[in-house]
This record gives C-alpha cells, structure tokens and sequence, in this order.
C-alpha cells in the first residue's frame, strides 16, 4: 500500500508543480486522474447497481409470491438474474479492485510526511494538512466546515443513487453522518479529495444512465 502512496504522491508532486504550487488544485487532479483511470472498473459497478435497481419490482413480486418458500425464491431470484444477464457480484468486485488505490490515497492525504517537495499546503485561504477540529481548536476559517458539510451531502447522494434496495435506506442515513464524523477530524485535503471524487461519482452515474437520445419518458 505504501508503494502506491508514494506513486500516487509523484502525481500529485508532478500536478502541484505544473499549477502554480497550487496544493488543492493539485489534489482536484490527481482525483479527477484515478476517476479516469478507474473509469472503467466504475462504469462496470454503476452498470450493475442500475440494473439491480431496476429488477426491484420484479424481485418485490417474487418476495410476495414465495414469502413462506425461501428455497423457490432463491431459485427465482437467481432465475430472474440470469434472465436479465445480472451478476450481483459484479458490483462488488470493481470496488475491491478500486480499494488499494482508495487507501492509499487516503494515507497519501493523511500524511503530508509522504509529500516530499510540497511546501506550500493553502487552498482557498485553508491550510489542507489540518482538521477543522484538531487537539480540541476548532478553526476560525468557515471553509473547512463547508468542506465537512459538502462530504456529508455528497455522500449522501451517492449512497442514494447507488441503492438498490429499500433495506439500504438506514446505511444510507447513517454512512452520511458517519463522513461528517471523520471529516471534522481529517486533514482538509483528504475531505477535499473525498468530496470532490463524490462530485466524480454523482457525475459519472448521471453520465451512464442518461436517457438515450429521442427517448421518450414514461407518463
């Protein structure tokens, strides 16, 4: 893991350096980078959640029809997968693949130790290696409490998008606060980094699920 960090900190080094020393830039870009070279691992994940999402209703039903027989609605259910070419582990498997880079990233961010020849951390009047609660101070700057906001919400919003089930509505409560907890205590660039690649997420879903053209909308 500690060998991506620090090539992931090269990235980082290479885009500061290229914007004017410009720490959070550099960060914005170097998300926007995994983003692309993830994309397609993504695309596969936002595929299948999308098409779980839809086969709801039909799944709804055959809860309804087989709800004292859970052998005939497994065998349904896998029936129903298998007509409409899901695989529910198809989801899951991008995002672990997608898991050494998101730690790494994290521990990149974390550790400003790691980001050797980066000297200047302000962004948007907000030093990026500090919390906006760190040992007890509470900053002054409301920047960092926007950022810390802007994690929850946007978290929030992909949590929502992604769901493909109503039994997720109390995960996608409570992981929205659970950020909010972490980001009051996390340097500003990893709450940076996190909201910006929410923003990614939200964007990319909306991107693969657009209606196609000349489509015409169900009344």
């Amino acid at each position: 893991m500690n060998t991506i960090a620090q090539f992931l900190g090269e990235i980082l080094l290479f885009f500061y350096n290229n914007t004017g020393q410009n720490y959070g830039l550099a960060i914005i870009l170097l998300t926007l980078a995994v983003r692309l070279v993830t994309w397609p691992l993504t695309s596969k994940q936002l595929s299948s959640a999308k098409k779980m999402q839809d086969m709801q209703p039909e799944i709804k039903k055959l809860q309804v029809k087989y709800k004292d027989d859970k052998e005939k609605l497994n065998q349904a259910t896998m029936e129903l997968w298998k007509t409409h070419k899901v695989n529910p582990a198809a989801g899951c498997l991008p995002l672990l693949l997608q898991f050494p880079v998101l730690i790494a990233m994290f521990r990149l961010l974390q550790e400003p130790a790691l980001l050797e020849g980066i000297e200047n951390f302000m962004f948007l009047t907000m030093n990026m290696t500090i919390a906006a609660v760190a040992d007890g101070i509470w900053q002054t700057n409301p920047g960092y409490y926007i950022m810390v906001l802007l994690s929850g919400i946007t978290t929030y919003l992909q949590q929502k998008l992604m769901m493909t089930d109503k039994s997720q509505q109390t995960m996608m409560i409570i992981m929205p606060f659970m950020i909010l907890f972490f980001s009051v205590r996390f340097p500003a660039g990893l709450v940076l980094y996190w909201v910006v690649n929410n923003f990614l997420s939200v964007g990319h879903h909306f991107l693969l699920n657009k209606p196609a053209k000349g489509a015409v909308s169900e009344k």
